[in-house]
């Protein structure tokens, strides 16, 4: 027997915020709130496919490079199009030493955590 990937736990300042953007990202909804923490995930809810982000407060500021980041696949329009969407609900575009000539693009959700939008499109 082998375990699953259900869930990823973000600490952040803003778990409101952060949970909206992702959701809009992503297409979730919140499934459920407690001790300031929330859970997005998608609308069938945990235990599904897809694993679930909670996202949980602290006051620590981010120190450093993050060690683990997200990656996303458009599924119903190309990369371009995509970038533009989460560019105007808030990802900013983020610097880490590109050439330029990579598949993906490495962006930066409204906390600064890093995630790459790659090219590929998933259904």
């Amino acid at each position: 027997m082998a375990s699953r990937f259900s869930e990823l736990v973000i600490g952040c300042l803003d778990p409101q915020r952060l949970a909206e953007f992702w959701c809009e990202v992503l297409g979730f909804v919140v499934l459920g709130t407690e001790d300031g923490a929330i859970e997005i995930g998608p609308e069938e809810g945990f235990g599904g496919l897809q694993p679930t982000l909670i996202f949980s407060p602290t006051t620590e500021p981010r120190t450093g490079k993050l060690r683990l980041h997200i990656d996303i696949n458009p599924t119903d329009r190309d990369q371009d199009a995509e970038l533009e969407r989460l560019l105007k609900i808030g990802a900013r575009p983020a610097d880490i030493g590109q050439t330029g000539e990579e598949q993906w693009h490495v962006l930066l959700d409204p906390e600064g955590n890093e995630f790459c939008l790659l090219r590929r499109r998933l259904s």
